[in-house]
């Protein structure tokens, strides 16, 4: 990797990843705090999210928010439908953003800093680029997840997560000069360590028998994909279930094709955040992830001498 320090000016590129895209916020936090200046941003999928989020000036108050989600609650966030082409239609979490003030009606263009989201028109074969335009329109394509949620479809065009093409978008973000080129990658292969999170007194809650379905429900869905006892199982039973099937096959993809992108541009710092830390839809996770992501860049960071 190059290195350059003369300046403090940086360009920041956030790959995809599902929750582990909370991360992200980390990493953020730690570049305000020792006085980095994000000039520009290119984000994919959650990383269009988070990124777009501090754009405007509103990722603390994500943040002060996704930390108090427990399974339940994000749970009853998701809005299930039965479309053949997504069995999530992701309005609900958009809605509620809204409510709370999180994504404003602007157009990326009148944003303080530089951004651009990254998705994938699969009717055209190619990558689309937001550079202009309505933001929340921007990110709602870019975070598509085939099959997942449902696309943003019109006559022309059907628009789905910009990992599909574009992973980590190092090529798409706006340069200064002397800037310094920052990436996370949310699809590393590396092991997970899970950081230090000071222990809480644990208050015991009692749920009703419907929401223990419901939590139970959850967890068969969506949680614990990576874990050493679900690869165990797994690995004897030699079964998938198809949202196993799904979920791995997009990992795997993004994080070959992470990896070719590293390794085709000057990355100034690479900050490098386990495929394994949690799974797509672990966002009641938020306070774990955002710890993680502190640790890699502070390690990431001293270890650039930056």
């Amino acid at each position: 990797m190059s290195k350059n320090t003369s300046k403090k000016n940086v360009a920041l590129v956030l790959s995809s990843g599902g929750a582990r895209g909370l991360a992200h916020i980390g990493v953020i936090d730690v570049l305000v705090e020792r006085g980095y200046i994000i000039n520009s941003i290119a984000g994919s999928s959650m990383g269009a999210m988070v990124g777009g989020l501090y754009a405007t000036n509103n990722l603390n108050k994500f943040k002060d928010w996704i930390v108090t989600l427990d399974k339940l609650a994000i749970f009853k966030l998701i809005d299930f439908t039965f479309s053949s082409q997504g069995f999530i239609k992701g309005e609900k979490i958009f809605q509620k953003m809204h409510e709370m003030s999180m994504i404003p009606d602007i157009n990326i263009e009148d944003l303080p800093i530089k951004f651009t989201a990254v998705a994938t028109d699969i009717i055209k074969n190619q990558e689309i680029i937001f550079d202009s335009g309505n933001l929340h329109q921007a990110i709602r394509a870019s975070i598509s997840i085939p099959n997942v949620f449902t696309p943003i479809a019109n006559t022309e065009s059907v628009l789905v997560d910009g990992g599909v093409l574009n992973p980590i978008p190092i090529n798409r973000v706006s340069r200064t000069k002397n800037d310094i080129l920052i990436a996370v990658d949310l699809n590393s292969l590396e092991p997970y360590n899970k950081p230090y999170l000071p222990k809480k007194e644990k208050t015991k809650v009692v749920h009703s028998e419907k929401t223990v379905k419901l939590i139970k429900k959850w967890d068969e869905l969506f949680s614990e994909q990576h874990s050493e006892k679900s690869v165990k199982s797994i690995t004897k039973k030699l079964k998938l279930s198809y949202f196993d099937i799904l979920v791995r096959s997009i990992q795997l993809m993004q994080s070959k094709l992470s990896l070719q992108t590293i390794e085709s541009y000057p990355i100034d710092v690479l900050i490098n955040i386990s495929k394994d830390s949690c799974s797509v839809f672990e966002f009641y996770k938020g306070e774990e992830m955002i710890a993680y992501g502190r640790e890699a860049c502070i390690k990431a960071l001293d270890k650039a001498g930056l």
